[in-house]
């Protein structure tokens, strides 16, 4: 039910082909990169700076940088610049945000404004603006998988919530979910297939989808359902043995991930349980400054520090949970929705090109989970040098207090 008009939207806070061999495994090592010995505390560091200076490297003969950034986002920018360039010779964008909440009779459900900016000729305007709910992705979802059946189709995020866990109407998991939507429509955008369905054209320009669904799309529906069927009822027999490892590339890659998954999710709780009992052992040394005059500054910056360290690991946590988990579980999902169809078409044509395509997609993800990736890890390094730097800058702080003081005469 869509009850659009039924009830008054309530804003919510807004913002703003090669070979499948030749691809790497993400948890495989060449021989040249295999880890050498332990590593053990440098002689170096008992040395003048001058000899200290010298090029460090890993057993494994990586150079090391020792050198500091010049500030905590340059990690960040070198990686800003690809996407920059990419930009300039895209024809298709799309956007997802200003998400809102409708209290209807029957439901209550968010939408999210879809704006779409082009100059391709397949669109009559150059711009639209449209509202969408997460129904509404799923539909596009399904009708891609039917439409192109030879392709990889982007995943969504997961569509049910565990009761009295999470609230789905919450500023938070809203943020998230639009988050991971505008992932899911950039996919599509970028890739040089999809982003011509006929379906998406719809999905990014109609204003009442639902008209479309109640319809069925005939023509469209009836050049799925002649796709879907060229593609199945015949199961392959002639698939390259390349093939055959992405399965178990996969397979790993899931369970991998799931194992990073889970653990990153216990370090949060954890940290937030370290949280909450800093947050009472920061204001003990305050009250005991009330008692102990002499020593009054000091405790009182003791206190200070501690509520400044409470500040950035409270930052920290949010930009795990934010930024790091929710990338995890999307290449989790994407995992799972790549298994690789055992149906095709018997004609040897339409193997080739069934298996063409997927070569293309395949070698289309591995490059985006290499960028996503290297970004991810990135602005995970630079968050955690940010929390020590704070905290070492907040403890430094206390020391000068700490110290004794030359007595008056």
């Amino acid at each position: 039910m869509s009850g659009g008009a039924a009830g008054a939207p309530k804003p919510l806070p807004s913002s703003g082909p090669k070979s499948l061999r030749e691809m790497p495994h993400p948890l495989a090592t060449s021989s040249s990169e295999e880890m050498g010995p332990a590593l053990t505390p440098s002689p170096d560091l008992l040395l003048p700076r001058s000899i200290a200076d010298k090029d460090l490297s890993l057993p494994n003969g990586t150079p090391v940088d020792t050198s500091s950034p010049a500030s905590s986002s340059s990690l960040l920018n070198r990686l800003q610049l690809d996407d920059d360039l990419d930009a300039e010779t895209r024809d298709l964008f799309v956007t997802v945000d200003d998400p809102k909440k409708h209290v209807c009779t029957m439901e209550t459900y968010i939408t999210y404004r879809v704006t779409t900016k082009t100059t391709r000729a397949e669109f009559d305007l150059p711009e639209y603006s449209v509202r969408r709910r997460y129904q509404d992705f799923d539909w596009l979802r399904n009708k891609l998988e039917e439409s192109q059946p030879t392709h990889l189709i982007p995943p969504l995020p997961e569509k049910f919530v565990v009761k009295g866990v999470v609230d789905r109407f919450s500023e938070e998991f809203v943020e998230t979910r639009r988050k991971a939507l505008d992932k899911f429509l950039k996919r599509i955008t970028d890739h040089p297939v999809l982003s011509f369905n006929e379906h998406f054209n719809v999905f990014l320009t109609a204003k009442d989808l639902n008209a479309y669904k109640k319809q069925g799309m005939a023509l469209l529906s009836k050049m799925g359902e002649s796709v879907k069927y060229v593609t199945g009822g015949y199961k392959l027999r002639s698939r390259p043995l390349e093939f055959a490892a992405i399965g178990e590339y996969l397979d790993t890659f899931s369970l991998k991930l799931g194992t990073i998954d889970r653990i990153a999710q216990r370090i949060i709780k954890e940290q937030l349980e370290y949280l909450v009992e800093l947050r009472e052992y920061g204001p003990v040394y305050s009250t005991w400054g009330g008692l102990e005059v002499e020593l009054s500054e000091p405790l009182e910056g003791v206190s200070a520090c501690i509520g400044n360290c409470c500040t950035a690991l409270e930052e920290l946590s949010e930009d795990m949970t934010e930024d790091f988990l929710p990338v995890l579980r999307e290449y989790i999902l994407y995992s799972e929705s790549m298994k690789v169809p055992t149906d095709v078409e018997k004609c040897q044509d339409r193997v080739e090109c069934f298996n063409a395509d997927l070569k293309a997609d395949m070698e289309r993800w591995q490059n985006n989970k290499r960028q996503d990736f290297r970004q991810l890890l990135m602005g995970m390094a630079d968050k955690n040098i940010q929390y020590y730097e704070k905290c070492l800058t907040a403890w430094e702080s206390v020391i000068p207090l700490l110290q004794d003081k030359p007595e008056t005469k």
